[in-house]
């Protein structure tokens, strides 16, 4: 009983306290861009809005099609971005369908299944976005969801959004407790990270690794997923931990692939944070990661003094724990797969690992200055291997809790 006064005291001088004076009418938020990409195994609808809004998903036949209702004031845009990719989806619209109400219908190929939806809180400047994946379905089965959503369609009352105040992370999918993993590609924009002498950039090579990994993980369907960005998009270090937080994350795994000034040294590694440096190359490592918010112009921010110091550290001391059983089960997957560094798992002060109730790790695929590293670290084959490995670690980890 006391670890959990302890833990519900931490929540309650960690999370900002609800603003009361803001009652009344709910303003609803718009939604300012949406896109649809595409591929023969899945498809994706990211929608950005200026807050947290409700939504609903269902499937109609004749011609096959999945709809997504999104509680909205309207759109601030004439046209959506052209689908991206071929495949499952062979095109979509983006409509007002009444009042406080806008309707994305994506057009299919074949039949598809929503796989996991979710909603992301607003950070700065990034608006809050609602990600919708899609794969594919059996026709007896779309069929029967068809059917429903056709009744819904027949109603005289739209089918119901989900109320706007969902917890962060949640969706319409039915609730089945499974814990999210917010997976963090590194560097970005104007923040190319390392760079090989051949011109690969690390911001391209973990993007891609991140998306391959986001693929394997939603296809178990074993824990739901979302990135931290899906696309050549700056975010600042602070605002990755707190995308991580403010959607309750149960794991944070930052992926990178660096550089060092001896060419020889080559392979993966797994860190979780200590602020003692595991030996030079990880502090000179760690060194790099937190300059990166000075390069773009952004400095890291100092940690809040309202929060209690030894509350904080009650809750790190399990987190801590937590991100070390997730580095161990990551490499014991990984080591068949992967070449590994002599020691794989060490410990480094990133500034991406410090958040205190989330279970954080840094995945270092490999070393840009390595020219082995560099062959694999582009290859498809590889990286298809290595996520795959990474994703059954994943799901090893969190096994691994629930048997406790």
């Amino acid at each position: 009983m006391f670890r959990v006064f302890l833990a519900m005291l931490v929540l309650f001088l960690l999370v900002p306290l609800p603003a009361f004076a803001q009652q009344g009418p709910q303003v609803l938020p718009s939604m300012s861009d949406a896109r649809v990409t595409s591929t023969p195994q899945r498809a994706r609808a990211v929608l950005d809005l200026s807050g947290r809004a409700g939504f609903s998903t269902f499937s109609l036949a004749d011609p096959d099609r999945i709809v997504i209702d999104v509680s909205v004031a309207g759109l601030g845009f004439d046209a959506p971005q052209p689908l991206a990719g071929s495949g499952i989806v062979s095109g979509y619209t983006v409509e007002m369908a009444g009042e406080g109400r806008a309707r994305v219908t994506i057009m299919l190929n074949e039949p598809a299944q929503v796989q996991q939806a979710y909603v992301l809180d607003r950070l700065n400047t990034q608006p809050a976005r609602l990600v919708v994946d899609l794969i594919g379905d059996t026709p007896q089965h779309f069929a029967k969801v068809a059917e429903v959503g056709a009744k819904m369609m027949a109603a005289t009352t739209p089918p119901a959004l989900d109320a706007p105040s969902t917890p962060p992370g949640a969706s319409n999918i039915p609730a089945t407790s499974r814990p999210l993993v917010v997976i963090d590609p590194g560097h970005g924009g104007a923040d190319s990270g390392a760079l090989s002498d051949s011109g690969t950039e690390e911001k391209d090579v973990v993007l891609a690794f991140a998306l391959k990994l986001q693929e394997v993980l939603a296809s178990a369907n074993r824990v739901d997923v979302a990135l931290t960005r899906y696309d050549d998009e700056y975010l600042s270090l602070n605002q990755r931990v707190d995308l991580a937080r403010r959607n309750k994350a149960n794991l944070f795994i930052s992926i990178h692939a660096d550089t060092f000034h001896d060419p020889s040294i080559r392979g993966a590694s797994v860190y979780t944070r200590d602020e003692k440096a595991t030996d030079i190359l990880d502090k000179v490592l760690a060194d790099n990661e937190n300059k990166s918010d000075l390069i773009a112009g952004l400095a890291p921010p100092n940690e809040s003094p309202e929060v209690v110091s030894i509350l904080v550290d009650l809750m790190r001391r399990q987190t801590r724990k937590d991100s070390f059983l997730a580095a161990q089960s990551i490499i014991t997957n990984l080591d068949p797969s992967v070449r590994l560094r002599r020691i794989p798992q060490r410990q480094a002060d990133f500034f991406v690992l410090q958040a205190p109730d989330v279970p954080s790790v840094l995945v270092e695929l490999g070393f840009l200055s390595n020219r082995d590293d560099v062959h694999n670290l582009v290859s498809d084959q590889w990286r298809d291997r290595v996520a795959e490995a990474l994703a059954r670690g994943i799901v090893s980890y969190f096994d691994g809790l629930a048997q406790k």
